[in-house]
């Protein structure tokens, strides 16, 4: 069973709002999106950037390094040949947001 480790409460964020924790020597980023809860490292996959103040636009997040966009519901970049961030699964429980840090999302 993996941990889980809470990282905010349900409802903390509005959609387009984002919030950076750091949870165990790890900077994750999380991102409300039309309502959904998304998890990701602070780190882009091109070149290793803070992914934290990118510009949101929608479920697009680009990166401010080079302006590489992913698309926040499936962590990837559009088109062939992705570039996906790593992601982490959130669930609910008792009115806190729990991430499984052990187990990255596919």
């Amino acid at each position: 069973m993996s941990r889980q480790i809470p990282v905010g409460t349900v409802g903390e964020l509005a959609p387009g709002q984002r919030k950076l924790v750091f949870i165990e020597g790890r900077s994750l980023v999380l991102f409300n999106i039309g309502g959904a809860i998304r998890a990701i490292d602070n780190s882009c996959p091109h070149n290793g950037a803070s992914l934290a103040s990118g510009k949101l636009d929608g479920n697009m997040l680009s990166c401010p390094a080079h302006g590489l966009r992913f698309d926040l519901t499936t962590g990837c970049t559009p088109g062939a040949n992705p570039l996906c961030l790593t992601s982490f699964p959130l669930r609910e429980a008792d009115g806190k947001l729990l991430i499984e840090l052990d187990r990255p999302a596919k």
